[in-house]
């Protein structure tokens, strides 16, 4: 059995699981509202306040199914009821980040700044407070839309191994690198 997928999801006040019989999930509370859909092997069975995940037979394809569409309900239950935040921050001389509706415009230290278009599911602040860095926070209940973007935000500036510039994760540790030093000849 899997160790993930066995294991049932408590569902919290204020959310609602429904399964239709083509088995779409549809998960709705709070922060808004998530549907997915399960493979058709994996059964899932909704009781008064839990769901519980079932496969068929003890194949690598059925074992591995029934813990990832686990883990993603669960993921789309604390989504709809908690929500999901990633704060990124910008580390360099001059980096900027600001926020016009749902477009974050980003100076990164190229030629031209860079705009971002973000989905409307995603809530997007930039603060910037003097002698510190700007910080970005991304605000979603859809866990892999948001990562997505904080992904695709994070690659256009990596942190550099050598001074640590980029846009990292807040609290990232970054592995620096010892740079060149003089030959004593």
């Amino acid at each position: 059995m899997s160790r993930i997928g066995k294991q049932p999801v408590t569902i919290p006040e204020g959310v609602t699981v429904t399964v239709s019989p083509d088995n779409i999930v549809t998960v709705k509370g709070p922060k808004g509202e998530l549907t997915r859909k399960v493979d058709r092997d994996i059964t899932v069975k909704v009781n008064d306040s839990e769901v519980s995940f079932e496969r068929p037979t003890d194949q690598k394809r059925h074992r591995s199914m029934h813990g990832l569409y686990r883990a993603l309900v669960n993921n789309m239950i604390t989504g709809v009821s908690q929500g999901f935040t990633i704060q990124q921050e910008l580390v360099g001389v001059g980096y900027k980040a600001e926020v016009k509706g749902q477009i974050l415009e980003l100076s990164l230290g190229y030629s031209h700044d860079i705009h971002i278009m973000v989905p409307k599911e995603i809530k997007i602040e930039a603060k910037t407070e003097k002698r510190s860095n700007p910080v970005i926070t991304l605000t979603s209940a859809d866990k892999q839309l948001l990562g997505e973007v904080a992904a695709k935000i994070r690659s256009l500036r990596k942190p550099e191994p050598y001074k640590g510039k980029g846009i990292r994760f807040v609290g990232e540790q970054i592995r620096k690198k010892a740079g060149k030093t003089a030959s004593a000849t």
